[in-house]
């Protein structure tokens, strides 16, 4: 049987200076068979990416240039627009400008696609990065709902699943390496490593600008699963992120918050965004969330007075009001500084 030809657009969003990273990523996708175009979205970095990019002497790399920093949600929504209205690709691969794929990583994704017997738009696939935990576990056969979608949950704290979740941690010391499944339904994905077809975009849209960063490529994947489609992780497709993302190397103790100790514009969206996504979905019974929600509050209360953050929590209160309130948008600097 003839092996089938793909038209795939890879679409990558940057910003600020990470060259460094982009130009790693760019002659990894430019060897990829069956890539036949490549989206740079430019987020008003700090250089002059069009003529880096060019550097390359590669024509399939197009450059979308914004002069402001539109966030992950305006970047990408502004790079799907020009992949439906100026390409013919019928496929896109979303990367992060950091997310460097394994030669095979693209190939595995098309094999996978073909064996899917589900039209179009009623499928999309997430390729593996190992740095995520959770990701690694669900390709490993765990429920991804115990990760990703938990019910009455309050900023990911359940205090009615704790005893279960310990039994949970104490079977993970014990149990022996388990292999990957062939691929693994998830109820939404990140944008790094998402690979779809054209008209799943004629189904769901674009990107909810008014995320600017953070779980607006939660919301946005999610619409899939909300139109019927399911979204496959496929193990044997794998990115290695290299650049680490904000908070994966912390390190956790029970009387400090990662919310409080590593505050910033960047934490305010992540808590403001969450919390709006997840009190939209995943709230099954009032009276339960708003007990997680006052328990976890808290407890983020207490760490605030033991380790004197408490301007700190003060700032994650408002960021919790706004997501609850759904005051979206970008905002001002006194929100988080």
């Amino acid at each position: 049987m003839a092996k089938i030809t793909y038209n795939i657009c890879v679409l990558i969003v940057t910003y600020s200076d990470r060259w460094q990273f982009l130009e790693q990523i760019l002659r990894r996708v430019t060897t990829l068979e069956n890539v036949t175009n490549v989206i740079v979205v430019d987020n008003a970095s700090i250089y002059n990416v069009e003529q880096n990019c060019k550097l390359l002497q590669d024509n399939r790399i197009q450059v979308v240039t914004h002069t402001e920093n539109l966030g992950s949600a305006g970047g990408y929504k502004g790079g799907l627009e020009f992949f439906m209205q100026e390409t013919d690709a019928d496929f896109v691969w979303l990367l992060d400008d950091d997310n460097l794929p394994n030669l095979d990583a693209l190939e595995k994704l098309t094999d996978t696609w073909s064996t899917i017997s589900l039209d179009d738009d009623q499928k999309a696939l997430f390729s593996l990065r190992l740095d995520r935990k959770n990701h690694v576990q669900i390709a490993q056969g765990e429920d991804a709902n115990r990760f990703l979608l938990v019910e009455n949950s309050f900023m990911g704290f359940n205090l009615f699943r704790a005893p279960i979740n310990k039994y949970y941690k104490l079977r993970s010391k014990f149990n022996k390496p388990v292999d990957f499944k062939e691929k693994a339904v998830m109820p939404y994905a990140a944008y790094g490593g998402m690979f779809f077809h054209r008209r799943m975009v004629d189904l769901i849209g674009y990107p909810d600008e008014s995320f600017f960063v953070y779980a607006d490529d939660s919301e946005y994947t999610y619409r899939m699963t909300q139109k019927g489609a399911t979204i496959w992780l496929v193990p044997a497709s794998q990115i290695v992120d290299i650049d680490k993302s904000q908070g994966i190397t912390y390190v956790k103790h029970f009387w400090r918050s990662v919310y409080l100790d590593l505050w910033s514009f960047r934490t305010y969206y992540q808590v403001r965004n969450s919390i709006y996504f997840y009190a939209r979905f995943n709230v099954t019974n009032p009276t339960m969330y708003s007990i997680n929600k006052c328990f976890f509050l808290t407890g983020q209360w207490l760490i605030s007075q033991i380790t004197a953050k408490q301007k700190n929590y003060k700032k994650f209160l408002g960021a919790i009001n706004d997501g609850l309130a759904g005051r979206m948008g970008t905002v001002k600097a006194d929100k988080y500084s």
